[in-house]
């Protein structure tokens, strides 16, 4: 899924501020981990500038709510929403829900990730981040964790799960896109497990699986393709869910 609606962005002073990666990763127990179960959970992924990203998406105010929809994803902005009006909006919401039940469906907020080869943008935060991904730093542990060396990282994006926000099960793999790993690293401070939003990993015949809370500069990586899903937020959540997700691709031969 890739956003089309024309964005804005608030400009933010800190947002010079450098992306570096932990340089005390142990990088022998995460692969091990991740040839075992095919994923592995990073803990402290990053030295410098966890913090400053958090802080400039929770600041952001040109977040688009993507919904999946027959046809094409709908894509709405705050003011399109409050636009519609009370009731409009239920009626969208019930028709999301519905259609939840039985088939692939989402919806939350988004943010795209300038490609790497668009112009460096300071100010935005998501474009030097996403150099960061691109950058040999990256691309090496994810080579020393997969074994794999990665092309390149594909259709990044910051989300933000609010409010009845979910995800329903799919596995990542899109014909022609070679995704080779998924990624999902949070920026979610101070996330109780009962507030929902939920990285599912689904079980042998969607009976079981396996659930990991959002946290704070934490890197989820996966292999494509597998089962997951986001679960439901719950309205006792104190604020959303962050995070910036994308794919690794595999190198190209």
């Amino acid at each position: 899924m890739t956003l089309t609606t024309a964005q804005t962005h608030l400009a933010s002073p800190s947002a010079t501020a450098p992306y570096s990666l932990n340089p005390n990763l142990d990088r022998t127990a995460l692969a091990e981990c991740y040839a075992r179960t095919g994923r592995v959970r990073i803990y402290g992924l990053l030295a410098s500038g966890a913090i400053e990203l958090h802080d400039h998406l929770r600041k952001r105010d040109d977040w688009v709510q993507v919904i999946h929809a027959p046809g094409a994803p709908i894509e709405l902005t705050r003011q399109e929403r409050e636009a519609m009006g009370t009731k409009r909006y239920a009626r969208l919401d019930r028709d999301v829900h519905q259609r939840g039940r039985d088939g692939f469906q989402y919806r939350y907020e988004a943010l795209r990730v300038p490609d790497v080869e668009e112009p460096l943008d300071n100010d935005d935060m998501l474009s030097p981040f996403a150099q960061f991904l691109h950058g040999p730093d990256m691309l090496g542990l994810i080579q020393d964790i997969t074994g794999k060396a990665p092309g390149r990282f594909i259709n990044g994006q910051a989300t933000s799960y609010g409010v009845g926000d979910f995800l329903t099960g799919h596995d990542d793999d899109a014909e022609g896109e070679y995704r080779m790993a998924a990624f999902v690293f949070g920026l979610t401070q101070m996330w109780r497990l009962e507030w929902g939003g939920l990285l599912l990993f689904h079980g042998p015949h969607e009976r079981t699986a396996e659930a990991l809370v959002p946290r704070f500069n934490t890197l989820d990586l996966f292999h494509v393709p597998q089962q997951h899903s986001v679960s439901w937020v719950s309205p006792s959540s104190g604020f959303s869910r962050l995070a910036v997700t994308g794919w690794y691709r595999a190198r190209e031969t």
